[in-house]
């Protein structure tokens, strides 16, 4: 005789197996792990992520996260470049190599390849134009991906800022074609940024 699952447990790893990475024995063996250790991870665990639920929120104007009850990063300090990626994870990346010490600014996504010159999509496309232009800034760097959506998304972004006084420039080709900022190795990252080109202005 089989033993009986239990709703809940079942419910969790359905819920953990949900992650990148994750299937669902490994999500087993996590909640296998969380149960066996209540007081020292489920209950630290859920306050700190209501407390996430509650008070973490996207900033609108570099689409960083930042606390509810707090101003975010890009409205402490002064910066004269802006490093421009697709979602936070390429952030990471990069701030990891230790290449890159500015601003950043994420899109939340990239634009369709064929609908990319009709308007933002939804993407903190404005706000970065906004950005610039209130801060002064010298140099966009384009950190997108070399797929085609990134490819599109950095071109509109490049045309969008054709009439500022702003040098933009793009990761080198360093960067194989389709590949994510998120799974490059640092070597390769390093080699991208150091070797950025400036994307002329028509």
């Amino acid at each position: 005789m089989s033993g009986a699952k239990v709703k809940e447990i079942e419910e969790l790893i359905k819920i953990v197996s949900k992650l990148p990475g994750l299937g669902p024995k490994s999500a087993q063996r996590i909640v296998l792990k969380l149960i066996n250790n209540r007081e020292e991870i489920i209950k630290p665990l859920t306050k700190t992520l209501v407390e996430v639920y509650k008070n973490v929120v996207r900033c609108n104007i570099c689409g960083n996260l930042k606390s509810s009850s707090s101003n975010c990063v890009c409205s402490n300090k002064k910066y004269d470049q802006i490093c421009v990626v697709e979602n936070l994870a390429d952030m990471f990346v990069i701030q990891n190599t230790g290449i890159y010490n500015g601003s950043y600014h994420i899109l939340g996504g990239t634009l369709p390849a064929f609908e990319g010159q009709k308007s933002g999509n939804g993407l903190l496309i404005d706000s970065l134009i906004n950005r610039i232009e209130k801060n002064e800034i010298k140099e966009v760097i384009l950190a997108t991906s070399a797929s085609i959506e990134g490819e599109t998304t950095a071109h509109y972004i490049s045309d969008s800022l054709k009439n500022k006084k702003v040098k933009i420039t793009r990761l080198a080709k360093g960067v194989p074609v389709g590949g994510s900022i998120e799974h490059l190795d640092d070597g390769t990252l390093f080699s991208a940024f150091k070797n950025r080109s400036s994307m002329a202005k028509d």
